[in-house]
């Protein structure tokens, strides 16, 4: 059908960096929900794929013409660990200079990588936590580890039909809350 919106769900970071793992392991989560019931994980036309650190991967995935894209990350810790954040990112600020960056893995990059390959970026949600540690080790940190199923729901919210989006001024990623 093609009047469906294709949206697709990234789940970025680092596992063996604790906490950075939050991508992945809300990722793990949205594909473990459908495979315990007898429900689809996510509405038709949604895609989830955990990169990791494979920016160059979403960035060549985005070439495909998605309607929407939404990351799931860890963000700085802001003095708030486990804080869940929800909120667009304007594609044309966040994409500092530069091209092809086959490492990097903020969104930034991503954009960039994307101009690079002559890609537009699609209107774009981050699900974001805040950590507590990025330290070499495997694992969330509790903090981190007890907002993961909230972090799905928020993903579920946002790729509902039809989805909620977050205007781009709801929430400032900066600010403490």
């Amino acid at each position: 059908m093609k009047d469906q919106r294709r949206v697709l769900v990234a789940g970025i970071g680092n596992i063996f960096l604790g906490d950075d793992g939050f991508g992945p392991e809300v990722l793990r989560r949205l594909a473990e929900r459908g495979r315990a019931s007898d429900r689809q994980p996510t509405p038709d036309g949604v895609r989830l794929v955990d990169y990791g650190i494979r920016g160059v991967h979403l960035a060549y995935d985005l070439l495909d013409g998605w309607d929407a894209l939404v990351l799931v990350d860890a963000l700085p810790d802001r003095g708030a660990p486990g804080t869940i954040r929800v909120f667009e990112v304007d594609p044309e600020r966040g994409g500092g200079g530069g091209g092809l960056d086959a490492h990097g893995m903020d969104p930034a990059s991503v954009f960039a990588s994307l101009d690079a390959l002559g890609g537009t970026a699609p209107r774009t949600v981050v699900v974001g936590c805040e950590v507590r540690s990025v330290a070499d080790g495997i694992g969330l940190s509790p903090e981190v580890a007890a907002v993961v199923d909230d972090a799905v729901g928020a993903v579920l919210g946002l790729v509902e039909d039809p989805p909620r989006w977050v205007p781009a001024a709801a929430v400032d990623p900066g600010e403490e809350g």
